[in-house]
């Protein structure tokens, strides 16, 4: 009836609660130890063991979340440290860019050399070729006359 008017909760931690069993039990032990001492001691033990064990899970919580705060905040501290590395790497991306595009006009631009140079030396050749193939034909004939005038 204590539990209703005071509206404490069914499920949970209810501090609320917790203040009513503790009454209750407290009278409990009250009466038994009126009966037998002995038992008023030994159930005085167990509540005392019982306050013992919630402070240490207390503890244990109240360590828990801060681990996890301290957890959190240190992703979050990655976090920034991992957007700020991208953003760096972005920027190097774009000017490695820029400098392949830059290279790739100096090859384009050498290679159309090369192939000039190349087509220059080509047409040289075959001037050349030809200059020797006309050359070739003239002491051809001339030999053949003088090899003619001799017989």
């Amino acid at each position: 009836m204590r539990l209703q008017q005071r509206q404490a909760r069914e499920t949970g931690i209810c501090p609320v609660r917790r203040q009513l069993y503790t009454q209750c039990f407290d009278e409990l032990i009250r009466q038994v130890t009126i009966n037998c001492a002995e038992r008023g001691l030994l159930l005085l033990r167990v509540r005392d063991e019982i306050k013992m064990t919630l402070a240490a899970y207390q503890t244990l919580y109240e360590s828990s979340i801060a681990f996890g705060m301290r957890k959190a905040l240190q992703a979050e501290q990655g976090k920034e440290d991992l957007i700020n590395t991208a953003e760096e790497l972005q920027l190097q991306k774009i000017e490695l860019e820029k400098v392949v595009a830059e290279l790739r006009l100096k090859f384009d631009q050498a290679d159309r050399r090369s192939a000039e140079l190349r087509e220059a030396e080509e047409k040289k050749h075959m001037e050349e070729v030809q200059f020797l193939k006309k050359t070739n034909l003239q002491l051809k004939t001339q030999l053949e006359g003088i090899i003619a005038q001799k017989k």
